[in-house]
């Protein structure tokens, strides 16, 4: 895993990590949402007469601000950008069925590597392109005293999100102005590995969805794992390599 690190370092011209920060997607990472989210689109593709396509190929879609999913959608069945009009109402009842399916349930180990990460003194940032208030407002409840609303981004803050780097960088601002050595970003999402890894920033990504590992890894996955379990796991050692790790 040393390596992985030093090949970083190594690419980037860094001389050491200084970590100040990590950078936390929500969906897939902290909540086991996902399932949800692709049962969700899948129905609502259903009502608006939008080809069928497998529920698990809405993670390739993940951290895309809706709306731009949903001219995809569009584009490919239609072979035209949606109406604001039919942005608006796909994404409502996308959200109604969300809001029923989804179950609220926690990914196994995320809680506990929060609060790890805010005993080590690091600023745990979250970093989605959702725009879920049945998520959001629930942050401070399940995981109280992490976030504030000066450390998340969400689509409310960014113009194109994932997978282009402003959601990240803005991560980066909001955690303190920092360079992207200075943080690591967990994700579960080939969109999100793209955007952690264009803002410069070390990223790992937790597979816990259907896809292929390799998929991830292709998006810049600089380290695949295959629960927050194993990252919690792993994560006093990351902070070893990190704090310890010189490129001469």
């Amino acid at each position: 895993m040393t390596q992985l690190f030093n090949t970083y370092l190594q690419q980037n011209n860094y001389t050491q990590f200084d970590l100040k920060a990590v950078l936390f997607d929500m969906d897939g990472v902290l909540y086991d949402s996902m399932p949800a989210h692709a049962q969700s689109w899948q129905e609502t593709m259903e009502e608006f007469g939008l080809k069928l396509t497998k529920p698990e190929d809405f993670y390739l879609h993940e951290g895309r601000p809706a709306d731009f999913t949903i001219n995809i959608l569009f584009k490919n069945e239609f072979h035209r950008d949606a109406t604001p009009d039919e942005i608006k109402e796909m994404y409502a009842r996308k959200s109604e069925l969300f809001a029923k399916h989804n179950t609220g349930a926690f990914i196994e180990g995320a809680k506990e590597l929060l609060y790890l990460v805010k005993s080590r003194r690091l600023v745990p940032v979250l970093v989605t392109g959702s725009k879920q208030p049945t998520l959001l407002d629930r942050l401070d409840d399940n995981f109280p005293d992490i976030f504030t609303p000066e450390t998340m981004v969400t689509a409310f803050d960014t113009e194109i999100g994932k997978p282009h780097p402003e959601p990240f960088l803005m991560g980066l601002e909001k955690g303190g102005n920092l360079k992207p050595n200075q943080a690591i970003a967990i994700e579960n999402a080939p969109l999100g590995a793209e955007s952690a890894t264009q803002a410069g920033i070390f990223t790992i990504c937790v597979n816990t969805g259907p896809l292929d590992d390799k998929i991830l890894a292709d998006a810049g996955a600089n380290i695949v794992f295959h629960s927050m379990k194993e990252l919690l796991d792993n994560f006093s050692e990351i902070l070893k390599i990190t704090s310890t790790i010189r490129n001469n």
